[in-house]
């Protein structure tokens, strides 16, 4: 394993220097709001506010102090002013730490890439008026409500830091700890209008995965970012390579090639399970792999939001990624083991 402790665990101080590239993000379009990472979004709800809307007749129970006398006297009967609220928009980032995220054969842990995200949805949310929160799940789950400005945000920070411990990833996750319970729970925390970002490699999913997210794509607005390492989207060359998991250790032989073939089609099977998980729900999906750039990779995510990158039916554009998939020979896999 690498020198380097940033590879494979979260640190503060990395989550923290990412403030800086995060407010140069370019905030992507959101239906009910100015911006997907932007405050001051206008309510659906009626009340009190900086926008006026209308006036209209008194109901009993209506509040006097939005008393309309001018219209009151000009038509004669009782009316009063209703007002768009402005209300911050809540920004929710469900944060996949399972054992399988604890592995990398290029780059960072993928524990590590989604702590990254999520700190630089963090910074760009508080940054912009919004409020961030979470829920995390690693064999247990964590739930964090929204909260704004830099309070919030340094809370999801701590969180993080914990759930990424590489010490973690060496334990067995409970069985209630998959994708599909997350999202189960996620509705205490991301309540209906919330901007959410899924962080996961989608391992944990199951038959019931499809109908949770379908219920919480109706009412909050979903971008997935499946976090992948490149032994993911294509085997390495021809070799053996050691693998192991903390605990155990074995070898993938990849210089037989109906092996590899095998190999690859057990992959591209979970990668096609994940874009028909999101694509029939809508939800923006982009790929970002263990030795990507986070900001640059979020930042096309977001782009992709913006007018003209959406279809009319909201789905995002799915051209395949130009980047190429190919192995790394002689990579050293590391990690607490293949999913």
């Amino acid at each position: 394993m690498s020198d380097d402790d940033n590879i494979y665990r979260v640190d503060a101080r990395d989550l923290i220097g990412l403030r800086g590239r995060a407010l140069r993000l370019k905030p992507a379009r959101a239906l009910a709001a100015r911006s997907a990472l932007a405050g001051a979004h206008r309510s659906r709800f009626r009340g009190r506010g900086m926008d006026y809307r209308e006036s209209r007749h008194y109901q009993p129970g209506d509040d006097i102090r939005n008393m309309d006398w001018r219209v009151t006297a000009r038509a004669g009967d009782a009316h009063v002013k209703v007002f768009d609220e402005e209300r911050e928009r809540p920004v929710v980032v469900l944060a996949d730490f399972g054992p399988s995220m604890f592995f990398a054969s290029r780059g960072v842990f993928k524990s590590v890439l989604a702590a990254r995200l999520a700190a630089l949805i963090g910074w760009s949310a508080v940054s912009r008026g919004d409020r961030i929160g979470a829920l995390i799940f690693n064999g247990e789950h964590r739930e964090l409500p929204p909260t704004g400005g830099r309070r919030g945000q340094m809370r999801l920070i701590r969180a993080l830091v914990e759930a990424g411990s590489p010490e973690q990833g060496l334990h067995e996750a409970a069985p209630s700890a998959g994708l599909t319970h997350a999202l189960t729970r996620l509705g205490r925390v991301a309540r209906p209008g919330s901007l959410v970002f899924l962080l996961s490699d989608f391992y944990t999913m199951d038959s019931e995965t499809a109908h949770h997210l379908t219920r919480l794509a109706r009412h909050s607005d979903l971008s997935a970012l499946q976090i992948v390492d490149p032994l993911e989207l294509a085997p390495p060359p021809p070799g053996r390579y050691a693998i192991g998991n903390g605990r155990q250790t074995g070898v993938i032989d990849t210089g037989n090639r109906s092996e590899r073939e095998r190999y690859a089609r057990h992959f591209e099977r979970h990668h096609a399970a994940v874009r028909a998980l999101t694509e029939g729900n809508g939800i923006a999906l982009l790929q970002c792999r263990t030795d990507d750039d986070p900001a640059e990779r979020l930042g096309a995510m977001l782009a992709a939001r913006r007018p003209g990158g959406r279809g009319e039916s909201g789905a995002p554009d799915t051209k395949r990624d130009d980047r190429g998939a190919t192995g790394a020979a002689g990579a050293t896999v590391r990690g607490a083991g293949m999913p």
